[in-house]
C-alpha cells in the first residue's frame, strides 16, 4: 500500500523556504550616520575616513584621560574584537578599530599612541581640531563638551560612550554592546561582519 508522503514534503518545503530567508537587516541600516573626515593620527600623519573603505570599521569618541567610561567601553570592545578574530581570523582581519579623541588639548599623538596600544594592537588613535571634531562628531550622532578647568589643571569630557560598526562601505550596522561584556561584542560582530 502506497504511503502518504505529503506532510513530509510540505515540512520540507518549509524548512526550505526558513532557510531561504535572507538574514535580518543590521538595526542601524539607512541610519545618517557618518561620512568622510580627515583627522591627525596617533603617528602624526593624516587619517582619513576613507582609508579604511573596503573595511569594517568600528568607531568610538573619547578621550585618554577618561578616568572610568573610556578605558572599559575600549577594552570591552577590543577584548570582543580579539575574541572573535580568535574564532574567525580572516573575518577579524577586516575590521578596523578606531578611536577618535575629543579631547585634543591633551591627547597629543603620543598619548593616543600610548592609550590605544594598551588595548589592541590595530587600534588607532587619532584627533583634531575642535571644528573637525564639531563637524564629525555631528556627522556620526556623537556629542562631547569640554567640562570646567579644576585648579589642578585637569578637566572632565562629557561624551557619547557608543561604539558603532560600520561596514565595508562605510554605512552604518549596529552599536556594540560594551555595556555587556566582551563575550557580548563578539557576538554582535559575528551577526554582521562577512
Amino acid at each position: 500500500m502506497p504511503r502518504n508522503h505529503t506532510p513530509l514534503i510540505a515540512a520540507l518545503l518549509m524548512l526550505t523556504a526558513c532557510q531561504a530567508e535572507t538574514s535580518p537587516e543590521p538595526p542601524l541600516a539607512g541610519a545618517a550616520i557618518g561620512g568622510d573626515f580627515t583627522l591627525t593620527g596617533e603617528d602624526g600623519q593624516p587619517v582619513s575616513w576613507a582609508d579604511f573603505t573596503g573595511q569594517y570599521r568600528t568607531l568610538y569618541f573619547g578621550y585618554t584621560f577618561c578616568p572610568d567610561v573610556c578605558p572599559v567601553d575600549t577594552q570591552r570592545a577590543m577584548a570582543g574584537l580579539k575574541t572573535f578574530e580568535k574564532a574567525n581570523p580572516e573575518l577579524g582581519a577586516k575590521i578596523q578599530p578606531l578611536f577618535i579623541s575629543v579631547d585634543p588639548e591633551r591627547d597629543t599623538p603620543e598619548v593616543l599612541a600610548e592609550f590605544t596600544d594598551n588595548f589592541h594592537p590595530r587600534l588607532i588613535g587619532m584627533t583634531g581640531t575642535k571644528e573637525e571634531l564639531d563637524r564629525i562628531t555631528s556627522s556620526f550622532a556623537a556629542t562631547y563638551s569640554i567640562g570646567e578647568k579644576q585648579d589642578n589643571g585637569g578637566y572632565l569630557v562629557g561624551h557619547t560612550n557608543i561604539t558603532y560598526l560600520f561596514g565595508p562601505e562605510g554605512e552604518p550596522l549596529a552599536m556594540l554592546p560594551t555595556d555587556e561584556g566582551p563575550e557580548a561584542v563578539a557576538a554582535e560582530l559575528e551577526k554582521w561582519v562577512r
